[in-house]
């Protein structure tokens, strides 16, 4: 039997023990709170509740305090959403188009408008590959859209079904209820939600900044002007080309573009596409033409009726 008063050196020769080790173990329950001085001297041991209780009891008033204080933030933040729907509705009236300048700021309002969707998403995405990580960065943000029941609706350039991330991305879209088209000539960059769109201020630098349009008219144009190029595209998990002779999709719009004079380096930035790329397509028409130079082709095309 061990008594409270004994010494480390007796409580060692009882446990078979060397004073070293009797004094790492007292130094360690202490610690925890299982020996504490006794009152008519030495120590007394503890039980692990009683230790428990009153080694936790300063963390669990600390927590306490902590989630009354995050309550009262939150109540405080809360009381504040009736002041900003109405600065939200004031804006709308009074600013009809807004500039939005810096990238943060940017995303700040693209996140806005993606949290408050309410019905659909229609996007303008001219390029041909899409950069990896934007791709990655939109498709949670797309899934969650789609998940609320929001109508998405993405509009690509031909030359974007090449690029392996930009078709993944395209099948996840559509996969989920998105839909997904391709077109050959898109003329900006251009997000609509709802009864909102986003523009960019310089189509050709992305970091000059956006607008965001709530004019009615200008609104209207924008969503007829999307529908114009949607009703004219196809599904983007069409290959774009048919059997028989006369081309269609990019061939077809490559070869229209031609007829009008444009040069392989400018139908290749009008259409995404790589001048390399271009050149190819011409050379194949000009054969299947069998025509010596582009205007010769040009007028073989009308006459096949290729141009109508």
């Amino acid at each position: 039997m061990i008594h409270p008063t004994d010494s480390i050196a007796r409580i060692a020769a009882r446990a078979g023990l060397t004073p070293e080790d009797v004094a790492n173990a007292e130094s360690r329950l202490s610690a925890l709170g299982l020996l504490r001085p006794s009152p008519s001297g030495g120590r007394v041991a503890i039980s692990p509740e009683s230790a428990a209780d009153a080694l936790l009891a300063p963390v669990e008033q600390e927590i306490m305090e902590r989630r009354i204080a995050m309550a009262a933030t939150r109540a405080r933040l809360h009381a504040l959403s009736g002041d900003y729907l109405e600065a939200r509705s004031l804006r709308s009236v009074k600013s009809s188009i807004e500039i939005v300048e810096g990238l943060d700021n940017i995303r700040a309002v693209i996140e806005d408008l993606g949290r408050t969707c309410a019905k659909s998403l229609d996007s303008l995405v001219p390029g041909g590959a899409q950069p990896d990580a934007s791709l990655r960065a939109a498709v949670a943000v797309d899934m969650e859209l789609l998940s609320r029941g929001i109508r998405m609706r993405s509009l690509f350039q031909h030359a974007a079904r090449s690029h392996r991330a930009t078709a993944v991305y395209a099948a996840t879209l559509a996969g989920a209820g998105g839909q997904v088209r391709s077109t050959s000539v898109l003329p900006t960059r251009m997000l609509i939600y709802d009864n909102c769109a986003v523009l960019p201020i310089d189509p050709l630098e992305t970091g000059a900044g956006v607008a965001i349009v709530r004019d009615p008219a200008v609104l209207t144009f924008l969503k007829q002007l999307f529908e114009h190029y949607w009703d004219r595209a196809l599904d983007f998990a069409d290959d774009g080309q048919k059997a028989g002779r006369e081309p269609t999709g990019v061939e077809r719009e490559v070869l229209l573009l031609m007829a009008t004079g444009k040069k392989d380096e400018a139908i290749a930035h009008q259409m995404g596409m790589s001048p390399r790329s271009v050149s190819r397509i011409v050379a194949r028409l000009m054969e299947r033409l069998e025509a010596e130079s582009r205007f010769q082709a040009g007028v073989r095309a009308a006459q096949s009726g290729w141009l109508s």
